[in-house]
């Protein structure tokens, strides 16, 4: 009876807690993901390895002869090196989101491995911040692989360049935390699609990755600075460039606060779903 009464009151503590039960025990998730990763790490490493490559080839020399070169903060740059940033930024939202998305959703909805973490003294918020940090750390990862190929090619000035990994764990976390946030209030695998459709994307095309959005409609580009891979592409360009100044703090104070939106929102989020 009494070990039964002990259950029970675990059970309520876990029910009636929400943001205070995390500890450092989170990095017991983190190792989880991490042993995942270093059995499958040959194929996981070729995608950062090989896709700054193809990209560069088909907009960086494709596009290159047709563009010339642009004028980014009073200094003309060829149109590669103008990219070349923005795809290690890219490279830093897709890793974070799809791997705090359909991994994710894979891990707790199909492998049930969320139920089996719960089974253990690992409390629910416990195991989603180790997702995020997971998610945050395959963005440094795929950003070490990608920055490693285009710092050969001569587009990161250094040692300016060395603050971009630390800002890759930053902008995984910001958006690993929106992408749990989603997996959060997805009812199925399928509905994904729509936030990439909705948000991704469009972030994709106009947060100036491939283009600078000062000659774009004075409304798209107060839309791209709600976008927080605007930031993320700013601040990395201007590490590439080796450009510091006091206006990219703002840019930086936009990716801590949304950060601190969407990671109590995703824990509050996926406590709803999963904690009856």
């Amino acid at each position: 009876m009494k070990a039964r009464v002990s259950v029970g009151h675990e059970l309520m503590r876990r029910k009636n807690a929400v943001f205070f039960t995390i500890s450092r025990r989170f990095i017991r998730v983190w190792q989880r993901n991490w042993s995942v990763y270093r059995k499958t790490w040959k194929v996981s490493f070729l995608p950062p390895l090989f896709e700054p490559l193809f990209y560069l080839l088909a907009f960086g020399i494709g596009l290159s002869s047709f563009v010339g070169e642009l004028s980014y903060r009073g200094f003309q740059v060829s149109y590669i090196s103008f990219i070349a940033p923005a795809l290690i930024a890219v490279n830093i939202m897709y890793n974070a989101f799809f791997e705090n998305t359909y991994t994710s959703f894979v891990r707790m909805y199909y492998q049930k491995n969320f139920d089996a973490m719960l089974a253990t003294p690992l409390s629910l918020e416990e195991i989603i911040t180790g997702e995020i940090m997971w998610g945050a750390t395959k963005s440094v990862i795929a950003t070490a692989i990608m920055q490693s190929v285009i710092s050969l090619l001569g587009f990161i000035h250094y040692p300016q360049g060395v603050l971009i990994l630390p800002l890759s764990f930053l902008g995984g976390f910001a958006f690993g935390s929106f992408g749990m946030f989603i997996t959060s209030i997805m009812p199925n695998i399928e509905i994904f699609n729509i936030p990439v459709f909705l948000f991704i994307t469009p972030m994709f095309l106009f947060s100036e990755t491939f283009f600078p959005i000062n000659h774009l409609p004075d409304w798209v580009q107060k839309l791209s600075l709600l976008f927080p891979l605007t930031h993320l592409v700013r601040i990395t360009r201007s590490l590439s460039f080796g450009l510091l100044d006091s206006g990219l703090l703002w840019n930086l104070a936009y990716l801590l606060i949304f950060s601190l939106i969407f990671f109590p929102l995703a824990l509050l989020k996926m406590h709803s779903r999963l904690i009856k």
